[in-house]
């Protein structure tokens, strides 16, 4: 079972009695799974129960590390560094909403972070996320200047954290950090 449909996200893999399964939890709102009988014995196979998320576990942990966030008392004594870590891999693992407030949180980082509280870097597979976005929103004339939620808050980070580079005098290398030796050469090229 897994995330990804290439199996290669979130992997669990279970073989032979009941006993040696687990409960676990996936990320996203959807579940991938394979079953392969070795042909071995002739009984039915295996039951499994998928839940949706627990309630109120995402959300809670949202709220409170957003009113955290809000209290200017309270952000000198969070390890932001650590937060900000897992919060670019909440951001890259969930989707739909999920995906949105952890962008939310992530933004709300960026302003009330000092000098080299966030690992800025991090945010290349988000990068790469919103610049495909970007390519494919130039294709798209169906709906032109008219960008998806997810869309506007990638852009909105990747305004907000492109000016603070620039406050902290290291644009050029935040900018080499984010996109590919293939992406600068074709920029170079046009």
């Amino acid at each position: 079972m897994s995330s990804s449909s290439d199996f290669q996200q979130d992997r669990h893999s279970f073989s032979g009695s009941p006993q040696k399964w687990t409960d676990f939890e996936l990320p996203g709102d959807t579940l991938y799974y394979r079953f392969t009988s070795d042909m071995s014995n002739t009984e039915w196979g295996y039951k499994f129960t998928v839940t949706a998320g627990h309630l109120g576990r995402f959300q809670t942990g949202f709220e409170i590390l957003k009113q955290m966030l809000s209290e200017e008392r309270v952000v000198p004594h969070l390890p932001l560094a650590k937060i900000w870590e897992w919060q670019v891999g909440v951001a890259c693992r969930q989707t739909g909403h999920q995906r949105l407030k952890a962008i939310h949180l992530l933004l709300k980082i960026v302003q009330c972070s000092s000098q080299g509280d966030c690992d800025l870097t991090l945010l290349k597979p988000l990068w790469q996320l919103f610049t495909h976005m970007e390519n494919n929103s130039c294709h798209d004339t169906a709906k032109p200047g008219i960008l998806l939620p997810l869309h506007r808050a990638l852009a909105e980070l990747f305004f907000v954290t492109e000016n603070r580079v620039t406050e902290l005098g290291s644009l050029q290398e935040y900018l080499l950090a984010l996109n590919t030796e293939d992406h600068l050469h074709r920029c170079t090229a046009q």
